[in-house]
Order: structure tokens, then C-alpha cells, then sequence
């Protein structure tokens, strides 16, 4: 007889946790199996928002489109989105119009009407545009000839594609023999929402942790294991088709040189007009807008105009809001009013015999901003058809609600043919402190700033010169403090003031001019002198920095020698 040894029952718990541990893997590894390569046979209605979804790149729209008689209507959202911000589309729910616009082309509709013009001739539409749940809708044939914009209506399954012109979309082709599905969301174990054969040509959008965001040939979505396709082409859009540039009149290759005359109650003596070598564009106050409807009033001179284009000069004639904020704000609000704008300023260029049309709206409201860049928007096309040069007058940049801040030089510059920069006034009629009216350093950062903070080119840039000066006063008040007060005067009066004065200029180099000073009935008279050498030196920046050209502000302030020294400093070279 033997002793036995007793059971260790630690062994046999421990075989039961292994076990278990086993189990537990091998669970987990069927189920990774079950759903990495087990596919998931449910079909389902493809999860789309709309009855006629639209797909961008791939992804479907907010909002879908509407169809008639097979034609498709596209919520202005949506083209928004495709076409970008430098293809606008203007939509005035108050009216119902919508002005679609190109750098040569005005379309302008009506919801519910199939009335509409392009470039003020008849365009006729087979349906209409229309607002549906607050959303307008727009007939997508005139997004294809104005933008290129591509639009696939797919009958089978309601969908509708959209596409830009100019993209670009990587093509490819699936491989596996028995075909293989698209699935709602990058996983095998997502529903499918139809199957595609082997050679089935599809879409790529984008890729997600080894699957592909496509689009097959019936405008459905979803996604393919990137292993089941293979790439084949890459498929580029029509560009849109190219419309010839409007080419703005350029002086033999020379600089611009232009000046503003200010026309007031009198008629113009052209007789008593010294010669002005070297101008070449004159740009009389001729237009002003005269009531929140868009009636412009006129003062144009057939006279005027012989005797400019006697001397070989262009005429741009300007055209004003009159510094009005409320008139301005009405007359810009409607495509009615805009159009009617238009259509006078084309009107008197044709009667007048202009070469151009010079904007000048100041005193605005900033709310306004949109509203004057669509006015341009819809002039400059119009304007361009009939030939005439289209430019607009910008202050410097500041913090000025009503005379800087409503100006979106970025916008304007990409429309307009030529942009004047009126750098005058850094010290203003009111200011607080006396200065120069546009001291050099100044000048040069007011142009610098459009540049490059704004993107304005220097090719469609003009540096706008003051002819006038100020007169400074400053006199001790009876609160001990210095009171400051001015007065605008021309070259001539200055002229003047330093002989019968017997002054003698010194010059100023923090504002890169000469400067005078006296003492008059107890105060203290300062100017700083619009003269040759402060002109020389602002035309000296226009071609520093290669700029369209010069303006100056305005002719009968001048000293009648100026024109020859501007003359003269254009020519030179930098």
C-alpha cells in the first residue's frame, strides 16, 4: 500500500483561464474576419436628402434640384459653392431679379419669366427661374454658356452632377471579375447601394483608410475598396470658353496722363485754357446722380468735347454719386435703378462722342460696400461692348467709415480697367493739425498698401497728384490753446504769396517738399508748396513702380510750367 500524492488544483484553474483566454481570441479573430472580409449583403436606397440630390466632388448638396421637362433648375446656394466667389450671381428677392455676370457679359432674369437679356439684347429661356421653400432657383443652360459650368442629370437615378470647368477627375476601373459594390460608408460591413460589373468606369473623389470615395456613371455615390479598381485616366473638364479681352486704351506704350476738370454753374472757356503738353486724358464733372431713382443730371459740352479732341485727347467723363449717402444707397439697391444708371452713361458717351467713363463715389455708406461692387460689376461689361475705358477713384485706405472703409478695392480692382488713387488730403480741410496735403512717404505707402494688401495691379493703378495746397492758419485761442483752420488755394496764389512776401522756400525731406512760413495779423501762416519738386517727385513713384500712369486734381489749379515738368518726369526712365 502506497500514499498518493494529493491534486494540486492551481493546475487545473489555470488550464480554465487559458482555455477561456482561447476561446476569447479565437472569438475575436472570427469576428475581425467576419468583418474584414464577410461583406454585408443588405441593399439599400442610396441615402440621399433630396429627390434630386446634387453631388460636388462627390459630396452631396445641402439642396437638391429641381427638374422640369427634364431640364434642371440649381438653388443659387449650390452654384455658389461650384462656381466660387469670382463668379457671382446676384439674386434681389424685392424684384425677383437675378444678374449673372463675366468680365464681358451681363445676363439679367426675372423668376417666373422666361424674359431675360444678356448684354441688353433678348435672351430666351425654355424654363424659368423660380423660388421654391425661400430658395431660388436658376435654369442651368446659361450657367454653361456664361460659366462652362458642366451639369449631368442622370434620368434613373434623379441625380444631378455639377462640375467646373477646368476640373480635373481621376478615372478608374474595377477589376474584379464578378464586379464588386458601392457601400455607404469605407467599410465592407456597410450596406451597398448598387453593384458595378468588372470594367465599370467610375469617378474617384477622394480616398479614406484604404477605401475610395467614387461616383459611377449613373451619378450615384459611395465607396470601393481602393484594391477593387484599378487607375486608368484623368478626365479634365471643357474649359470655359474664352471671351476676348477688352484691351483698354493705351497711350503708344507711354504713361496715362490725365486731369481732372471740375465743371460747376459755367460752361468751360476753352479759350482761356493754356496749352497742357503731355496730357492725354481730360476728365470733366459732367455726371452726377440726381435722385434715389437713378436719374443722372448732365453738363456736358459738345464744345468741350471739339476742343479736348483737338488736342489729341480722350474725354472720361466722370460720374458722381454728388457725396449724397441716402440718394446712393437707393439708386445702387436695384437692378432697376443700376441698369438705369447704365444705360444714360451709355447713352451720353454715344451722344458726347466719349472714350471713357471715370467713377467717383464718395461719402457712402459702408452697408453699401456690395452694392457699389455690383453696380461695377454689371457697368463694366456694358461699357467694354461700346468701347469705352472704365475707371474708378479710390481714397488711401483708413478707418473712414463714409469715405474709405465702403470701398472694396480688392473686388474693384479685378473689374475695372484703371484705378486712381487720389493720395491728397493726409491733412484735410478740418484737420486738427496742420501738414501737407500729401506728404511723399505718405503717397508712396497709400499706393503700396493697395498693392499689397489689396492686390491691386500696378498695371491698372494711376497715382492721383494734388495741384491745390493749403494754407495753414494757426492762431492762439482765448483757452491759451492753438486754433488750426485752412484754406485751399492753386499753384498760382501760392506763386504769389512768395513774391509779394519775398519767402524763401526750404525744403521739407520728412514730407519730400518745399515748405514756407509766415506771421500774418498775429498768426502763424505754414504751406507746404505743390510745386516741380514735389510733383517731379510723385511722378518719380509712378514709374518706381511701373504704374498705369498719373492724374491730377484739378486743371485750373494749376501753374501753367506744371504740365511740361510732369511731362518731362513721365518720360524719364526709372
Amino acid at each position: 500500500m502506497y500514499n498518493r500524492a494529493p491534486r494540486r488544483r492551481g493546475n487545473r484553474g489555470f488550464r480554465g483561464l487559458m482555455f477561456l483566454f482561447i476561446a476569447a481570441m479565437a472569438a475575436v479573430f472570427c469576428w475581425y474576419g467576419y468583418m474584414r472580409f464577410i461583406p454585408n449583403n443588405e441593399k439599400v436606397e442610396p441615402p440621399y436628402q433630396s429627390e434630386h440630390p446634387i453631388i460636388i466632388h462627390g459630396i452631396e448638396a445641402k439642396q437638391g434640384a429641381i427638374i422640369e421637362n427634364n431640364e434642371v433648375k440649381l438653388p443659387l446656394a449650390a452654384l455658389q459653392q461650384v462656381l466660387g466667389e469670382d463668379k457671382p450671381i446676384r439674386y434681389e428677392p424685392d424684384s425677383g431679379s437675378i444678374i449673372l455676370t463675366t468680365a464681358n457679359k451681363v445676363l439679367h432674369l426675372k423668376t417666373d419669366s422666361l424674359t431675360a437679356t444678356i448684354n441688353r439684347k433678348p435672351y430666351n429661356l425654355t424654363i424659368a427661374a423660380e423660388t421654391s421653400n425661400e430658395t431660388v432657383y436658376i435654369p442651368a443652360e446659361p450657367l454653361k454658356e456664361l460659366y462652362g459650368l458642366q451639369v449631368e442629370f442622370d434620368q434613373q437615378s434623379g441625380n444631378v452632377t455639377l462640375l467646373s470647368a477646368g476640373d480635373t477627375v481621376q478615372l478608374a476601373e474595377v477589376t474584379p471579375k464578378k464586379g464588386t459594390a458601392i457601400r455607404t460608408e469605407p467599410t465592407i460591413r456597410a450596406p451597398y447601394i448598387n453593384k458595378l460589373p468588372a470594367a465599370q468606369t467610375v469617378r474617384i473623389w477622394e480616398e479614406q483608410s484604404g477605401w475610395l470615395l467614387v461616383q459611377s456613371s449613373d451619378g450615384l455615390t459611395g465607396f470601393i475598396n481602393k484594391k477593387d479598381v484599378k487607375l486608368t485616366a484623368i478626365d479634365q473638364m471643357p474649359e470655359a470658353k474664352k471671351e476676348p479681352a477688352f484691351i483698354a486704351w493705351k497711350v503708344l506704350g507711354n504713361k496715362i496722363n490725365m486731369t481732372w476738370e471740375a465743371v460747376y454753374e459755367r460752361k468751360i472757356d476753352t479759350t482761356k485754357i493754356s496749352p497742357m503738353p503731355g496730357v492725354n486724358v481730360v476728365s470733366p464733372t459732367w455726371f452726377a446722380l440726381a435722385d434715389d431713382k437713378g436719374t443722372i443730371k448732365g453738363k456736358a459740352d459738345p464744345a468741350y468735347v471739339k476742343w479736348a479732341h483737338d488736342q489729341g485727347m480722350q474725354i472720361w467723363a466722370l460720374f458722381s454719386n454728388d457725396f449724397e449717402p441716402d440718394r446712393t444707397t437707393k439708386a445702387l439697391a436695384s437692378a432697376e435703378t443700376r441698369f438705369s444708371m447704365i444705360q444714360q452713361l451709355i447713352g451720353f458717351a454715344e451722344v458726347y462722342g466719349l472714350q471713357g467713363i471715370n467713377l467717383d463715389f464718395e461719402n457712402v455708406h459702408t452697408s453699401d460696400k456690395a452694392n457699389f461692387v455690383q453696380f461695377v460689376r454689371e457697368l463694366t461689361p456694358l461699357l467694354h461692348e461700346q468701347g469705352l475705358v472704365v475707371s474708378v477713384d479710390v481714397t488711401p485706405k483708413s478707418n473712414s467709415e463714409m469715405w474709405s472703409l465702403f470701398l472694396d478695392r480688392p473686388a474693384l480692382g479685378g473689374i475695372v480697367d484703371y484705378m486712381m488713387v487720389m493720395a491728397y488730403d493726409e491733412h484735410w480741410a478740418a484737420s486738427p493739425k496742420s501738414g501737407s496735403v500729401a506728404s511723399l512717404p505718405w503717397t508712396e505707402s497709400s499706393l503700396l498698401r493697395i498693392m499689397q494688401e489689396d492686390g491691386v495691379p500696378a498695371r491698372k493703378l494711376m497715382l492721383s497728384m494734388p495741384l491745390y495746397t493749403r494754407i495753414w492758419t494757426e492762431k492762439k485761442g482765448e483757452d491759451g490753446k492753438i486754433d488750426v483752420s485752412s484754406k485751399a488755394v492753386g499753384m498760382e496764389r501760392i506763386k504769389e504769396i512768395i513774391s509779394t512776401k519775398k519767402l524763401k522756400p526750404v525744403f521739407d525731406a520728412a514730407a519730400g517738399q518745399n515748405y514756407v512760413e509766415y506771421t500774418e495779423d498775429g498768426a502763424r501762416k505754414r504751406i507746404w508748396i505743390e510745386d516741380e519738386v514735389s510733383l517731379k517727385a510723385r511722378v518719380a513713384l509712378a514709374r518706381k513702380y511701373d504704374l498705369a500712369g498719373v492724374a491730377t486734381w484739378q486743371r485750373a489749379f494749376q501753374t501753367p510750367a506744371i504740365w511740361k515738368t510732369i511731362d518731362d518726369a513721365i518720360k524719364l526712365k526709372p
